[in-house]
């Protein structure tokens, strides 16, 4: 087991995740001593989406820490705030959309841990359709 069981948020690259958000692994197996699962920010700026997507074999749970949005899950939607937080299924298709005019701040806890060979894109558009 690794010993680097901390990680400090200034010391954390934000990249992008294969999804379109931008994301920092606050915890993750390949930096850090857990084992089964990850633990990432993300963060859409006023407008944004990521993309439709599914994992096939990780469930994850996204908390929503700041702004609002709208979470699509298979055929379902439903308008997220700070404080919600949903559970994702694995093979669920999902998208989030921030809404709001702040950054939509959230953590995603992804067990097993993360991995871009888990992600299938369904899409590629990350900007939310415009307002009919």
């Amino acid at each position: 087991m690794s010993a680097n069981v901390r990680s400090r948020y200034a010391e954390i690259a934000a990249f992008t995740t294969k999804d379109g958000s931008e994301i920092r692994e606050l915890m993750h197996p390949s930096a850090h001593s857990v084992e089964r699962q990850s633990l990432a920010e993300a963060t859409l700026a006023p407008g944004e989406r990521t993309a439709l997507h599914r994992h096939h074999s990780t469930e994850e749970l996204y908390h929503i820490l700041a702004g609002s949005g709208r979470m699509t899950l298979a055929e379902r939607e439903l308008d997220v705030h700070a404080g919600d937080t949903i559970c994702i299924a694995p093979g669920t298709a999902h998208c989030i959309a921030n809404t709001g005019a702040e950054p939509l701040r959230l953590l995603c806890c992804c067990s097993p841990a993360y991995r871009d060979d888990d992600t299938e894109l369904l899409e590629v558009s990350r900007k939310s359709p415009p307002e009919a």
